[in-house]
């Protein structure tokens, strides 16, 4: 994790860098992110658990995270006699990009507002000014 924003800026940053970012994920959620997008069908956890050679508790995990965050959705399957399994896919990446965005502005104007009570609380305030000499 970096420490200043300085410092993430100079940082060379992948796009999928916006799913910690944005998030806080962890690279084995880009992982199984990455294994979602480049499958042709929806994946089942065993599946993604297989794909990144991890334990299914451990897929599952990360599969929650990206559930949470809402890069993927989660589709119920029903056998005909009885039952069910769930498979995931990755969201549209307009809408989460529109997501993203939107999270971007609401920080941004966030910290303008905090610059804003920073000057207002640090700048030079007119009593505590000294006056020029002549």
């Amino acid at each position: 994790m970096t420490d200043s924003m300085a410092e993430m800026l100079r940082q060379d940053m992948e796009c999928e860098g916006l799913l910690e970012c944005f998030h806080g994920l962890k690279t084995l959620d880009r992982e199984c992110f990455r294994a979602l997008v480049e499958s042709a069908e929806p994946l089942t956890i065993d599946e993604v658990a297989e794909i990144v050679d991890r334990e299914r508790s451990t897929a599952y995990r990360a599969i929650q995270r990206l559930l949470s965050a809402g890069f993927i959705q989660k589709e119920q399957i029903n056998y005909e006699q009885g039952g069910y399994y769930h498979v995931y896919r990755p969201t549209d990446p307009e809408t989460v990009a529109s997501d993203m965005q939107r999270m971007l502005n609401d920080w941004y104007a966030k910290m303008g507002q905090l610059i804003h009570e920073f000057e207002e609380k640090y700048g030079e305030r007119p009593e505590s000014r000294v006056p020029a000499e002549n």
